[in-house]
């Protein structure tokens, strides 16, 4: 959706929906890509899961992290439309590496550990990362830096708000 497009990643909890409210809020394209983009799907083909999964299957949060995928031709429609100057897709998905290489940069929000886990604290029962179980995989993640593209531009994500989007706007090369 823009001539310039970012991927903004990163574990849950790192701010990548707080990033991208202030940039829609500041008058960038943004595309919330869990609320837009997402499914449900088998991380090596694609295909969609039947059903939602069973009910052990959606307890499990390892489950859950690895089938978060998002519709790869949406991704690709919405890059090759060119009607905004610069577009932002922000969120997460196990299937990045099929679309990565579509992105101009790829920035990876990060925080330290007692960010990540206030963070966490704050969340709803019904949000990612709500539950212990949710809470102790993105710990993991966290650490182990699992399922982040690599080669990405890391982004101090513990910053205050504001600062944390200047930092991102500025390596687009773009003020305010």
């Amino acid at each position: 959706m823009g001539v310039r497009n970012y991927l903004i990643e990163g574990v849950s909890g790192t701010g990548k929906t707080s990033v991208a409210a202030e940039l829609h809020r500041r008058g960038h394209h943004v595309v919330h890509g869990d609320r837009e983009l997402a499914y449900r799907g088998d991380p090596r083909t694609g295909e969609p899961l039947g059903g939602l999964g069973s009910n052990q299957d959606l307890a499990d949060a390892a489950f859950v992290h690895q089938h978060h995928l998002w519709d790869v031709g949406k991704v690709r429609s919405l890059v090759a439309d060119r009607s905004h100057p610069i577009s932002f897709f922000c969120g997460g998905s196990r299937n990045f590496h099929h679309f990565i290489d579509l992105f101009d940069e790829v920035f990876v929000l990060n925080v330290d550990l007692g960010t990540l886990k206030r963070r966490l604290a704050e969340r709803s029962d019904d949000e990612f990362g709500g539950q212990p179980a949710e809470r102790k995989l993105i710990m993991r993640l966290h650490a182990a830096k699992e399922d982040i593209p690599g080669n990405a531009t890391i982004i101090d994500a513990a910053a205050p708000l504001a600062s944390v989007v200047d930092d991102i706007l500025s390596r687009c090369g773009v003020t305010g």
